[in-house]
């Protein structure tokens, strides 16, 4: 699902080909027991689920891109909620004419390659859901 070699204070991960993001960099997070940190990298995928939360009904609004793209950028951060990782990623997508396309991250497959730098903390951040906004808000 993913390999891994951590360097000083950070993880340099490689998230195996065809495998879903969300999910293995989940599982690495557990395996490692980190609970908090920092998320970026690229690579390339080739079917995503993006969503944008609407706020007037406070739901996100899945949309699904099935084509190769070059992710030219993730980012994210890592927080605990119920006592498991949970991850808040972001990402950008480089289409083949160069056109792009951005929001926050549900899933998506690696079609070559994924390369992510993983920095994590020692702060406590956890997550509460907020009636007001419809979104998991860090709870300080």
């Amino acid at each position: 699902m993913y390999k891994f070699r951590k360097s000083e204070d950070r993880y340099f991960v490689s998230i195996c080909n065809h495998c879903e993001i969300a999910e293995a960099l989940t599982e690495f997070c557990r395996t490692e027991g980190i609970m908090a940190g920092e998320i970026y990298g690229l690579g390339a995928v080739n079917d995503v689920v993006l969503r944008f939360l609407n706020p007037a009904i406070k739901k996100y609004v899945d949309m699904e891109f099935k084509e190769q793209m070059e992710m030219t950028n993730l980012t994210g951060n890592i927080s605990s909620k119920d006592g498991d990782v949970y991850l808040h990623l972001h990402a950008t997508f480089g289409r083949a004419d160069c056109s792009a396309i951005g929001g926050h991250l549900f899933t998506a497959h690696v079609s070559g390659a994924c390369e992510l730098v993983v920095i994590p903390s020692s702060a406590q951040l956890d997550r509460k859901f907020s009636e007001e906004t419809g979104l998991n808000m860090y709870d300080f």
